[in-house]
C-alpha cells in the first residue's frame, strides 16, 4: 500500500472517530420521556410506537423497579464496553463502545417510579443500521436486571 493510501484511511478513520465522540443534542429526560429515535434502524426505544417493531423496545415493568434501579449501574459497568456518564435520581446515561471499531452508542435510562418503569432507549451515533446492536445490548441488560 502506499503511503497515500495509508494517510487517506488515516484520516478517514480519524474523522469516524471525532464524528463519533460527540453525543447529539437532545439526550436526556424532557417531560418525563426520553428523546424519540430518528428514523434510521439504529436505535431502541420503550417511548417509540408499540406498533413500529424496528424501534420499540419493552420497557421493564416490575413491582421492583426502584431495587433493579439501584443494580443498574453494576450491570452497565460489569458489561465492560460500558461507561456511565451521567447519574441522576431518576435518569442514567451511558455510552457503549463497540469493541473492534470503537464506535460509541448513547445508551439512556430513565425510571418512573410511581409506575414502576424503568424506560430504555440506545442509539447509534454514526451509521444507518446497527444490525440489532443496540436491542441486543438492551435485552441483555434487562435479563441481568431481571435474573437477580
Amino acid at each position: 500500500m502506499n503511503n497515500t493510501a495509508k494517510w487517506t484511511i488515516f484520516f478517514f478513520a480519524a474523522g469516524l472517530s471525532a464524528c463519533g465522540s460527540t453525543p447529539p443534542a437532545g439526550l436526556g429526560a424532557h417531560d418525563g420521556r426520553l428523546s424519540s429515535c430518528p428514523e434510521s434502524p439504529n436505535c431502541v426505544s420503550s417511548f417509540s410506537d408499540p406498533s413500529d417493531a424496528e424501534h420499540f423496545i419493552t420497557p421493564l415493568y416490575n413491582d421492583k423497579a426502584a431495587q433493579m434501579w439501584e443494580r443498574l449501574p453494576t450491570v452497565l459497568e460489569s458489561a465492560g464496553n460500558i461507561r456511565i456518564i451521567q447519574r441522576k435520581p431518576d435518569y442514567i446515561r451511558a455510552e457503549a463502545t463497540s469493541f473492534v471499531f470503537r464506535f460509541v452508542d448513547d445508551v439512556e435510562f430513565l425510571l418512573d417510579r410511581e409506575a414502576g418503569v424503568i424506560h430504555l432507549r440506545s442509539a447509534s451515533r454514526l451509521g444507518y443500521r446497527d444490525f440489532g446492536v443496540n436491542r441486543e445490548r438492551l435485552e441483555e441488560i434487562k435479563a441481568a436486571l431481571l435474573s437477580e
